[in-house]
């Protein structure tokens, strides 16, 4: 259905200046099948109507044609560190750099993140992650909008201990407010703390790490009740639970304590996948990460020698735990880890999941609306729809067709706002 631009004028007067987008193929986010020659009708950051057919602007409206592009809602990405990125000095970053270092640094992760497609982030622990959530929603900087878990929780030697690897001297005795958990007490002071700091969610390290200064990356390093504490109390003060968790007995836990997401979940098995299916629990794969952490084990004294060998052993698993875990129906949100890996190639991930079986649309879901509900945000984002967040990208070529396509968005818009528009500079779905 076309409107007819007096039809136009009057909705002009009735809501205000309207941008209206012109989509060649519309992926919403929730129907099974693309959308063909649709217009998406915004008013400040909200969208206000999507409709059939290409809608003519009235006087003082905008009208932006994306009509040889495929346009989908803005990407999500629940596993992000945008306080930092993987390199040779990351270790020794820890002592050299400020706080106000790593914030400066972050700017640049955040506008990369931005610019690829992503407009909203699960931050999974970091230093400065809150405080540049603030700046962006004030507009200080450019990013994508930003859910903080604050500083990560951890037991003690566990993988989120902020003193691993220092030296003795160094090592102090931290607790609750750094994160640093060995009690039923701890786990709901630390939790009280990171409310007080500002964070949307709590994160915690059910099991080791690959990237820490540690010999296990899959040991348990929480007990069932203190996790189950950790949530409820998390619970109380409206904020959910992601748990890092790569070896089974730590997956277990995580679950039954009531996590809500199982990240990475490397070495997963079946008793794992019922319970993650039983409990409605979503799973963050992380492909990418491990791809990168595997390869970059390769390369002489990028990881001290403690890690290398979780990285070469832990890294190449999570390709075939992913399999396991979509063929048996477990739910799962799009995740990276970037930080891990590089910012701004957050959308490798989706070669990936294609690549391990994932249908694309499937891939391009769990980005989008399954992402929104993993948030408890599916009134105001993964999808393009009457009411949501005005959050909207677009790619040259069919993403159903070719995933990869979404590794170079040429159009960005969060809260209504163009961050990026290079179509001009494309020859669109049609060449």
């Amino acid at each position: 259905m076309v409107f007819f631009p007096a039809l136009i004028l009057f909705s002009s007067f009735l809501f205000g200046q309207i941008t209206i987008i012109h989509s060649g193929v519309l992926i919403d986010g929730i129907s099974e099948q693309p959308l063909l020659v649709y217009s998406i009708l915004i008013e400040d950051d909200r969208i206000i109507d999507v409709v059939e057919g290409y809608v003519d602007p009235g006087e003082g409206d905008v009208a932006i044609d994306l009509n040889s592009f495929t346009v989908l809602p803005g990407l999500l990405d629940m596993h992000v560190h945008l306080s930092g990125e993987s390199n040779p000095n990351y270790y020794i970053e820890r002592v050299t750099m400020n706080r106000d270092d790593y914030a400066y640094r972050s700017v640049s992760f955040a506008e990369k993140t931005l610019m690829a497609g992503f407009t909203t982030v699960r931050d999974l622990g970091g230093p400065i992650n809150t405080s540049l959530r603030n700046a962006i929603n004030k507009g200080y900087v450019t990013g994508p909008r930003i859910f903080s878990a604050g500083t990560a929780l951890a037991s003690t030697g566990g993988h989120a201990d902020p003193t691993n690897g220092l030296r003795f001297d160094l090592l102090g005795n931290p607790g609750p407010k750094e994160g640093v958990v060995n009690s039923l007490d701890d786990a709901r002071k630390a939790v009280r703390q990171r409310y007080k700091e500002g964070a949307d969610l709590i994160k915690i390290t059910a099991t080791g790490g690959v990237l820490s200064m540690a010999k296990s990356g899959e040991n348990p390093q929480f007990k069932t009740e203190e996790i189950q504490e950790i949530v409820s109390t998390a619970t109380d003060y409206g904020m959910h639970v992601a748990a890092h968790a790569h070896g089974v007995e730590g997956i277990k836990r995580a679950i039954k304590g009531g996590v809500r997401s199982i990240e990475h979940g490397t070495l997963m098995d079946k008793e794992c996948i019922d319970l993650m299916k039983e409990n409605g629990t979503y799973y963050v794969p992380t492909i990418s990460a491990g791809e990168f952490v595997a390869e970059k084990a390769k390369i002489e004294g990028y990881y001290p020698e403690i890690v290398r060998p979780k990285a070469e052993k832990i890294g190449p698993l999570l390709k075939s735990t992913f399999q396991k875990a979509y063929k048996a129906g477990v739910i799962i949100a799009f995740g990276t880890d970037s930080g891990v890996s590089y910012h701004g190639e957050n959308a490798k991930e989706f070669s990936n999941m294609v690549d391990a079986g994932m249908d694309p649309l499937d891939a391009i879901m769990s980005a989008t609306i399954v992402a929104a509900r993993l948030l408890g945000e599916e009134e105001n984002l993964g999808s393009v729809e009457k009411g949501k967040k005005a959050d909207i990208i677009g790619v040259s070529g069919n993403p159903l067709e070719d995933i990869s396509v979404l590794e170079n968005v040429v159009f960005v818009m969060k809260n209504g706002k163009i961050y990026k528009n290079e179509t001009e500079k494309k020859s669109g779905i049609n060449e």
